[in-house]
This record gives C-alpha cells, sequence and structure tokens, in this order.
C-alpha cells in the first residue's frame, strides 16, 4: 500500500427531505446564488419549487442557469463565470447528475481564472482559487458530489478531459434517495454501470497489498448488483435507491483509492467516444469494460482479474485463466441485463474514428496502469466493443 493523505472535507446530509438545511449550509459563505440545473425534470419532481422556495423564505438572491447537457459543455462553463461576475455571485448551487455538478465546479475555478477554463484540462494552468460549490445529487452515478474532478466537453475540438483540483472539492452534498425515483429504467441502469465502473478503475491496480481497499471495492460493486435489478424493477424502493446512492458517493469520493494506483484506461476511452458522439457516459463504460478485459488478460494480470471473478461473482473455477473469463462473462451478462446494449455498433457508432480516438486518448497522458496501453491496443478494444467479443481471440500469453 503506498503512502496518502485523508481528506474528503465536503460535508454529506444523506436522507428524506435533507434540502431542508441548503439554506443554512449556503449562508455559511454567501447569499448570491448561481443556481444550476439541467432540463425540466428536477421541475417535474418538485424540487425546483422547493429549492425555490427555500432560496425566498432565506432572503437568498439567485441567478438561474439552466439547460446543462449530459457531456457538460465548455460554452456551458463559460456563460455560468459570465453570470457570477455580472451579478457578483459569492455561491453555486448545481442540481442534477454529475454532469450539473462537474460544470458547477468547473465554473467555480474558471471564475478566478483570466485565461479560458479549458487550460486547466490540458494542463496549461492549474486551480488557485475557487468559488464554493453545494452539490443536491438526483441520479446515482458519478459521485461527482464528493471530489475534485469535473470532466468538460469542448465542443468546438470534440475533446473530453478533466479537470482536478481538490479545491473543486463542494463544501456540502444533498443526498435524499427519494429524487431519484423518477429516474428513467435506461438513465438507472447507466448510473449502476457508471458506479462499478469508478470502482473497477481502482480495484483493477499494479498496487500490491492493499487488501481492505480490494475487499470495500468488492463491497460496492456486489452492492450494485444486488439493488440495480430493484431498482430498476421497484423504482421507488427506498432501500434500493439508498444503498445505490451512497455506492455512487463512495465510488468516486476517493475512499476506495487512498493508497492505490487506479488504473482509469477505461474512462480515457470512452471521453473520447462520448465526446465524438455525445453518449450517456454509463452506457459506453459498460460496453467498454468487457472489452478492456478480456484485451488486459494475460500471465501478468490474471491472478486479480481471477480475484475478481471468486470475490464478487463466487466463480468456482480450479484453472485461473478459464475463471477470469467466467468473471468478464458474467459481468458483460449483468450490464446486458440491466438493459443496456453490448456493442458501440447499436448506438450508431461506426469504427471510422478509431484510430483518431485511440490518438486523442494518449494525448497528455498514459493511459492504463494496471495495464499500459498503446495506440494498437486502444484501437483493438474499440473494434471489440464495436463488433462483439468473438473479433478479439484472448492471447494467454500477450506480453
Amino acid at each position: 500500500m503506498n503512502h496518502f493523505k485523508y481528506s474528503i472535507p465536503t460535508e454529506a446530509f444523506f436522507g428524506k427531505d435533507s434540502i431542508d438545511i441548503i439554506p443554512t449550509e449556503i449562508k455559511k459563505y454567501g447569499q448570491r446564488v448561481l443556481f444550476i440545473y439541467g432540463g425540466s425534470s428536477i421541475k417535474n419532481i418538485g424540487l425546483y419549487d422547493k429549492i425555490k422556495r427555500n432560496f425566498e423564505d432565506n432572503a437568498i438572491y439567485h441567478i438561474e442557469l439552466s439547460g446543462v447537457e449530459a457531456n457538460p459543455k465548455l460554452s456551458k462553463v463559460m456563460e455560468g463565470i459570465a453570470l457570477i461576475k455580472e451579478n457578483q455571485l459569492d455561491f453555486i448551487l448545481a442540481v442534477g447528475g454529475g454532469s450539473v455538478i462537474d460544470c458547477g465546479k468547473a465554473i467555480s475555478a474558471g471564475v478566478f481564472y483570466e485565461g479560458d477554463p479549458w487550460d486547466f484540462c490540458i494542463g496549461k494552468a492549474i486551480v488557485e482559487k475557487t468559488l464554493p460549490v453545494g452539490a443536491v445529487v438526483t441520479i446515482a452515478a458519478t459521485g461527482s458530489e464528493m471530489n475534485g474532478n469535473a470532466i468538460i466537453t469542448n465542443e468546438k475540438l470534440k475533446r473530453k478531459l478533466p479537470a482536478k483540483s481538490p479545491l473543486m472539492k463542494p463544501r456540502f452534498a444533498v443526498l435524499d434517495p427519494t429524487l431519484t425515483y423518477s429516474v428513467s429504467k435506461y438513465q438507472t441502469a447507466a448510473g449502476v454501470a457508471d458506479i462499478i465502473s469508478h470502482v473497477m478503475e481502482q480495484y483493477f491496480s499494479p498496487t500490491e497489498g492493499s487488501f481492505l481497499q480490494d475487499r470495500l471495492c468488492e463491497a460496492v460493486i456486489k452492492t450494485c448488483i444486488k439493488y440495480g435489478p430493484i431498482a430498476l424493477k421497484d423504482p421507488e424502493n427506498y432501500e434500493a435507491r439508498a444503498n445505490l446512492m451512497w455506492a455512487s458517493t463512495l465510488g468516486l469520493n476517493e475512499s476506495l483509492g487512498y493508497g492505490k494506483v487506479g488504473d482509469w484506461a477505461v474512462h480515457s476511452i470512452e471521453h473520447e467516444i462520448s465526446a465524438e458522439y455525445d453518449i450517456t457516459h454509463g452506457v459506453g463504460l459498460a460496453i467498454l469494460i468487457p472489452s478492456w478485459m478480456r484485451w488486459v488478460l494475460d500471465a501478468s494480470t490474471v491472478d486479480k482479474l481471477y480475484e475478481y471473478a471468486v470475490n464478487v461473482w463466487q466463480v468456482d473455477k480450479a484453472d485461473k485463466f478459464e475463471g477470469a473469463l467466467q468473471g468478464i462473462e458474467k459481468t458483460e451478462v449483468f450490464f446486458q441485463s440491466l438493459g443496456l446494449p453490448e456493442r458501440l455498433s447499436e448506438l450508431g457508432i461506426g469504427d471510422g474514428h478509431f484510430e483518431k480516438m485511440a490518438v486523442n486518448a494518449l494525448n497528455f497522458r498514459q493511459v492504463g496502469n494496471f495495464k499500459k496501453l498503446s495506440k494498437e491496443d486502444i484501437v483493438s478494444i474499440l473494434q471489440d466493443a464495436h463488433n462483439g467479443c468473438a473479433s478479439v481471440p484472448i492471447n494467454m500469453n500477450r506480453d
């Protein structure tokens, strides 16, 4: 296990009607708010009206920024920065899923930077100061409410990259499972895949001696396997929604990854797909994960993939390669059982951009730590994800 510093400064308020704490928490930092959200969903469930009443009853001035899309755009970040400067706002409340929260965090960093906020994503600038952010979560998926990451899409360049800084961590997060009751089956399923993918990126690691973190990772994945289907069948099952919501937060609030080097290859590849085609992030991840697993399976990685198969899926195979492959198959079947597509081709994605995606994925960073990937590796994984598992044979001796 590596050295680490433990720091999760975001205060989490979990449970029904926890939005009532919003005015008190905001007033710790200011009283002039940029209220960010996506579309009509928060209005349809009555959340918008409740927050507005909270503002009015507590004399909190606010300006709205609506229309934040999945895969939040740089242009929306710029719009938010302009509104804050024009109206001298001192707090950001992001209400929605990970895209809305990521947008809010990027805005918070861009307010105090005179250049293009995209500079934070390409390593041209570092975040030195932020406006405080609060988050109200309406879908269990990204866990953005308790970390310092913001994934932003530059629509002109068709690039999707992260900005990272501990200064962007929200000051508080409201986690009311009842706010996720109305989330569609498709988005619920995509959220489950998103949670699992975040945990896998920390679980599949070259770091040795992290027994405790690995068992925690397995527990979160098994929670998703148990409660994902229940939430799909019974959307207002509080137990299922609550467990998924907390799994989402734990999946990416850094606690599972302390002392370890994460992989993040699947995320790097998926960001290129959703930047080009604007697909739902969790859906792309669900398609890519089994393809990545098959491609990285070799003599150097088989022990960990077998461990995953045994501990998560209770695979009973004496041969480690056979056991690992069965774990991969069970993972793929589970995603399909949630109603998620199996192949990129099902989403209308062709293979004409795979070379470009691979090159872009490798810009600014290494892709993969559990198994380092080359451009050719990434293209092969994309091809496998496009055509189905039969397109890439398993090479047990692959270097």
